[in-house]
């Protein structure tokens, strides 16, 4: 059995402004080289401020906060929906809480809320999470 509880906050995970540098080494590892996160005259000739950050890059930080507490082994769903763009410069906070602890088969699974909020409390990605307790 886990030892959190419904309402408990993981440890959050806090971006000290995101960089166009972090924006351009996640275009190389995935092969995301859209203009949109790296060009800036590109990104505002569409109306645009500046560059923005790629989703599955926010979507990934939000991953560590998950697989920091279960392992990348224990993941068994992971949904995000992107509610907002991450500028350069943004801080970001990702939080996870416990919404369900529940038992299956003999196995405890714990039901999460994913959230992503920038430093003026803009949430930029939120989603939910099941993973495999392996305490």
């Amino acid at each position: 059995m886990t030892n959190l509880t419904v309402g408990e906050q993981l440890t959050p995970i806090v971006i000290e402004k995101i960089s166009r540098t972090d924006f351009v080494k996640y275009a190389g590892a995935s092969g995301d080289f859209n203009p949109m996160h790296h060009d800036e005259t590109i990104a505002t000739a569409t109306g645009n401020p500046s560059v923005f950050g790629h989703g599955m890059l926010t979507a990934g930080l939000m991953a560590r906060v998950l697989t920091d507490e279960f392992g990348p082994e224990a993941l068994r769903k992971f949904q995000v929906r992107f509610a907002k763009p991450v500028w350069p410069g943004d801080t970001l906070t990702f939080t996870a809480t416990v919404t369900a602890i529940r038992e299956e088969e003999g196995k405890t699974f714990v039901d999460l809320e994913c959230t992503c909020s920038n430093q003026d409390g803009v949430e930029a990605l939120n989603g939910s999470a099941t993973a495999l307790d392996q305490n």
